[in-house]
């Protein structure tokens, strides 16, 4: 495997004799259930964001491969968001999602907003809500574990109650797989068959578990047949690079060609989520639809031929925008308050004693190998730093107030040291393959290392038990504030 496979945050494409090449990921990085939808030549998606905030990071392209965010859809606390739906319906976007035991929709007449506030369809006990339109222009909603509700016509209300109309695949009870879980059904209409793509097996537990299966009716009522070409992605085998691959969404490109959106993990490398991989499709002359046989997810596989996008999606941020640019989210406590900017820098306000009470500011990292750095100056009482973040107990950091240096792992105090910077520094965080270390600097550039001692693979889904990946942020504790400028992302080869 050469570098560019092994250590990129989004799909590379390369030359060959065959013409250009991409290798998977398409989006670096804990960007599960994507949902993708084109609108004449754009390409727009968005993800589960589960509690992040501002959540629905809506993207945009015009040649699938090339990816960059262009709004939040979602600013409302409404809890943790799962799997959503973007759709265009009648000059509208909409993007259908669950959260808080209920489904909620928001709307725009652009993809970049601005965004409605959410709206309670007051639809509980399902999740994964998929759109879809009927000849007649009706809208409903399939539904997780086999059920469809029409919508009103609006979109904005359920009309009917659920029924049930899908039973599911019924994969071999030989297969390791985390549960049957049917769930994540997305639509697409062709040739008078609606095509439903579902996902089955469990999104996490065994590296086979998850996968994405399809059938079709000529209702959304159904009755629904099985392809017999499923699953259409699954992972086979411990032995291959992506796990738990599944929740797949079609989409056709203006020179009509089809391809899969969906997710996956990465062997070994949990800790950055269920990053977006994409397939080609083909049609077959029954009128089913699989993946070409002998083309797998690590492979070098020919892109799509569309229009260039020079869109680009870095983490980077020297703060002189005097805005909170779309690569930041807060976890869980959305708190503006707590952002200004003064002179092109982010004035961070602190907050709480610890990740309990004070949420971080946090970008999605998405590479095996990465280094981040931030220079600061301290206000007031304030204790910061640099974190690796999954959730309130699972994080890992370096802080510094007016006293001291010190890493912590887990809440646990590592190492401390005197703080011989006084009230200005830098601070860097290495992670080299789930291997982390810690540094210092006056001037950043030469580097003080406080400690090398922290292996954080163990941050997953499957020892905490929430679908988050380990990302890297800024944090401030306590009284005062903190000046922060100059944050740095580096992937590293």
């Amino acid at each position: 495997m050469n570098c560019k496979q092994e250590y990129k945050s989004t799909a590379t494409a390369t030359q060959s004799e065959e013409g250009p090449k991409y290798t998977n990921p398409i989006l670096g990085g804990d960007y599960p259930d994507p949902s993708i939808v084109r609108v004449g030549s754009d390409y727009y998606m968005t993800h589960s964001s589960f509690n992040y905030y501002p959540g629905l990071v809506v993207w945009h392209s015009t040649d699938l491969i090339h990816w960059e965010r262009i709004s939040h859809a979602l600013t409302k606390n409404v809890g943790s968001v799962w799997a959503p739906d973007l759709v265009f319906v009648n000059g509208k976007y909409y993007i259908y999602f669950p959260a808080g035991g209920t489904n909620w929709v928001v709307y725009s007449d652009s993809p970049k907003g601005p965004w409605s506030q959410p709206v309670d369809l007051k639809l509980n006990g399902f999740i994964d809500p998929g759109h879809v339109v009927d000849e007649q222009g009706n809208r409903y909603l399939y539904l997780s574990k086999g059920y469809v509700v029409k919508l009103s016509n609006d979109g904005l209300a359920i009309a009917e109650e659920p029924v049930f109309n899908y039973e599911g695949w019924q994969f071999p009870k030989s297969w390791s797989t985390e549960c049957f879980c049917l769930e994540s059904p997305k639509s697409t209409v062709k040739d008078g068959y609606y095509y439903l793509t579902t996902a089955e097996g469990g999104t996490a537990g065994p590296a086979t578990a998850h996968m994405v299966v399809s059938a079709r009716a000529k209702s959304p009522y159904g009755r629904f047949e099985n392809s017999p070409y499923n699953p259409i992605v699954h992972t086979e085998s411990r032995a291959e690079r992506w796990w738990n691959q599944g929740h797949g969404t079609l989409v056709d490109d203006v020179n009509g060609d089809w391809w899969i959106m969906y997710h996956g993990y990465e062997k070994h490398f949990q800790t950055l989520g269920r990053q977006t991989l994409m397939l080609p499709i083909e049609w077959t002359e029954d009128g089913w639809f699989k993946v070409p046989d002998g083309i797998k997810p690590s492979d070098e596989i020919s892109v799509p031929n569309l229009r260039s996008s020079k869109a680009k999606h870095g983490l980077s941020d020297d703060f002189d925008n005097e805005t909170l640019n779309l690569q930041w989210q807060f976890y869980k406590d959305n708190d503006m308050s707590r952002v200004r900017f003064k002179d092109g820098a982010l004035v961070f306000k602190g907050k709480g004693t610890s990740f309990a009470d004070s949420s971080p500011l946090l970008v999605n990292s998405g590479d095996r190998k990465y280094e981040v750095e931030v220079e600061y100056t301290l206000e007031g009482e304030a204790e910061i730093g640099l974190c690796l973040y999954y959730n309130e107990v699972a994080n890992m950091h370096i802080s510094v107030n007016k006293d001291r240096f010190a890493v912590f792992n887990r809440q646990k105090r590592k190492i401390s040291e005197p703080n011989t910077l006084g009230n200005h520094g830098f601070l860097r965080i290495l992670n080299e393959e789930n291997e982390v270390s810690f540094y210092f600097s006056k001037d950043g550039k030469q580097w003080s290392r406080v400690e090398r001692s922290i292996e954080s693979s163990g941050f997953n889904h499957n020892v905490f038990g929430e679908f988050l990946s380990l990302r890297a942020g800024l944090f401030a504790f306590g009284e005062g504030d903190v000046i922060f400028d100059n944050f740095n992302y580096k992937p590293l080869h």
